[in-house]
């Protein structure tokens, strides 16, 4: 994009907009390879992801339908991340 068009495009946000969104379909495809190349089941990640709503739960009351597990690798090994929503801490009494 040349020109007047290409300043309009950016000034409105379309060029980041396609952007991010190859920029999340790329993330995704990477985490999908990741999983792929450890042989980590869908079944073993839910259940992951069932164990720490199970641990965390004890002690925080959590936003489930917005934790998100995966797994990220790079040239140091593979780390686990978690996105975990904390709606608020228990207080144990006692």
């Amino acid at each position: 994009m040349n020109g007047i068009t290409g300043f309009l495009s950016r000034f409105f946000g379309k060029e980041n907009e396609a952007n991010m969104t190859k920029s999340v379909a790329k993330e995704r495809l990477r985490l999908v390879l990741v999983h792929d190349r450890l042989d980590i089941s869908e079944t073993v990640m839910e259940n992951l992801r069932e164990d720490l709503i199970a641990t965390i739960g004890k002690y925080m009351e959590i936003d489930q339908q917005a934790l998100e597990v995966s797994l990220s690798r790079d040239d140091d090994g593979v780390a686990l991340i978690a996105n975990i929503p904390v709606l608020n801490v228990k207080r144990q009494v006692g």
